[in-house]
Order: C-alpha cells, then structure tokens, then sequence
C-alpha cells in the first residue's frame, strides 16, 4: 500500500504473462514500478488454471509447459525489485492532481501511468457452499494449489472436472499419502491425454459424485461425504485437505463505471495501446482494435508499446522508440525518469 508522496511510474495491473513481461521492460526503462494482481500468486490464467499445460504459440519455443514460462518471466523481472501485490483486487481509477489513484481492496497506490493487463478480468473461485466451508478455508478448505509441499503426506481430495483439476490430481499423487478426485459428471472434461494419465494413475477416481457434506468432529475436519448425482449411494472419504476447482468467475462491468471505453468485454485502445483516459494504457486479451488477434504473443509485442508510450506520457521529452535491449541493460543512456 503507498501514500501520497510514494507516487509510482507504472503501475500494471495483472500478473499474467503479459503484465510480468510489461513489468520487465518498465524495469529496463528503468521506471519504477508496481505489480498488483487478484491472485495469491504471479501467472494469471496459466498458473492457476492449466499450470502442467503446454503452449504453443510463444515464439522460440516449440513447447513450453506454463509454469515453465512464468517462471522464466518472474526471473526476468528480478533484477528489478518491482512492488509485487498480491491478492488485491483493484476496485476503483481516480484522476486526482496530475496523477492516478488505485483504490483495491486492500488500500489505495499512486501511479503517474497505469497499464491494464488483466486478461478476461480479475478471477475470483466459485466457493464451496456447504455449511462450514468458508471456516475451514485456507487450513483445509482451498481453491488454489501454490505450493504443492504443503500437501506432502496428507490424504487430498480435489473436486473438478476440467484440466486444472486433473493437472493438480496428476501433480500431487506423488507427494500426497493419497490422493482422491470428484467430478459430478461420468466423463471429465479435461484432455484426452490428461484424462488418460489420470485413469492410469493411482489417483482414486469418484464420478458421477458432489460433495454432499464436511465431516466435522469435535470442530475438527475429518473429511466429506459423497452422494451419487443421480442416485442415493454415499461415500465418506477420510481427509486432511479438500482442493476445490470449480472454476472462476470474471467481471469487466466495474470498467466503465472507471469512464474506461469498453466493448465486447474489451478496453478500446489506440494505435500506441493507449485508452481514452489520458495516462491508462491497456494491454494482452483485456484490450481491443481493429485486427486484434488474442495471443500471447501479441500481448507480448503491445507490451513495450505501452510502456514506452507511457513513459513518454509521463515525460514527453522520452524517447517512445526503443533501444536494442543491449543498449538498455549495458547503456548508462537508459537513464529515465
């Protein structure tokens, strides 16, 4: 959380991939910079959802698994000590005094420029709904998976159908004592090749199942209990940790009420990927034009637009054409700022 006297360059908002590269050029125009994201982790959509998944279209590489690729990103930016904020979702865009007020959930940043980078918006899981869950969260109850060795000899169970499900599944049986995965469907809804491993594995497989209640003792969580979709058959699973994966819901509709142009769940931007509020840019699947092409790599190339755009807003006398990047890690001329 800042101030009113600690007043940032840029503040990109998103960790995705495009924000974490957006982040890395700020760093060798050397602004200084702040990083806020809704998640309890870097990455956006490939690290919570499909994290074991591989991506095809980053140029350079054939195929890169997406925790490999957000991982090479979150290196590149740390020579640079960016502010990195993490599970703060921004609630508010205010042009005040020459400047731009963030108002999150958290508290309230400054920043002479902000560059949108949030994907298809800020995610928030669907929750477990049954009595009990919400207190159980974050001790046995959770909704993401950051770091697998808190999982290490425990008996898991995760509910889902989709890839992410099956990724953590096929990720954790190794490390857990056991692990166990729900699906209120007869097929899931990942993959062939995923599906497949999962059935080869000895991950114990309930379908078609829901969670049917949390199974306390003594105010201790001692497991669930299953009920068959279309029938009265119950299983009672013993666990220490319940990973749910029911997906997550996005909402853009806080957008326009920032006064930000927005059409087709996108921020209309210009050429220099500028917004019609002076000093916002937008960048990666959030942002729209004529012949917008949703790839990574594309929100890779508008990312130093921008950057150097805004930095050039910021301060008209900065040059809006980059250097090579050797120039910029090696030049004392990249003084900026």
């Amino acid at each position: 959380m800042s101030d009113a006297k600690d007043i940032y360059d840029l503040t990109i908002v998103g960790a995705g991939p495009v924000g974490l590269f957006a982040a890395f050029y700020a760093g060798i125009r050397k602004a200084k910079t702040k990083i806020i994201d809704s998640l309890p982790q870097v990455g956006g959509q490939l690290s919570t959802l499909y994290p074991e998944k591989y991506i095809y279209d980053v140029p350079g590489f054939p195929a890169v698994k997406a925790s490999e690729l957000i991982e090479n990103l979150e290196k590149q930016i740390t020579p640079f000590s960016h502010d990195i904020c993490l599970e703060e979702e921004v609630r508010n865009l205010v042009q005040e005094d020459g400047h731009l007020r963030i108002e999150t959930s958290k508290g309230i940043h400054y920043s002479k420029a902000v560059i949108f980078a949030i994907g298809n918006g800020s995610f928030q899981p669907r929750r477990l709904t049954l009595d009990g869950a919400a207190e159980l969260e974050g001790n046995h109850v959770h909704y993401y998976v950051t770091d697998m060795n808190k999982f290490s000899g425990k008996k898991v169970a995760i509910a889902g159908g989709g890839d992410s499900a099956i990724d953590w599944a096929l990720m954790l049986e190794p490390i857990a004592e056991r692990v166990s995965i729900i699906h209120r469907r007869p097929e899931f809804r990942g993959h062939e090749h995923s599906v497949d491993n999962l059935k080869n594995s000895d991950v114990s497989i309930y379908t078609p199942y829901v969670i049917d209640q949390l199974l306390m003792e003594d105010s201790s969580f001692k497991g669930i209990q299953l009920k068959e979709t279309k029938a009265d058959n119950f299983e009672k699973l013993d666990l220490d940790s319940l990973i749910i994966n029911y997906g997550f819901t996005s909402s853009l509709g806080h957008l326009k009420d920032w006064g930000l142009d927005v059409s087709r769940n996108a921020i209309e931007v210009n050429s220099d990927m500028s917004t019609n509020i002076p000093g916002v840019y937008a960048v990666g699947d959030i942002c729209n034009y004529d012949g917008k092409v949703k790839l990574i790599a594309t929100g890779f190339g508008e990312a130093p637009t921008a950057v150097n755009n805004a930095l050039h807003f910021i301060k008209p006398d900065a040059r809006t054409q980059p250097m090579h990047s050797t120039s910029l890690f090696e030049g004392k001329e990249a003084t900026m700022l």
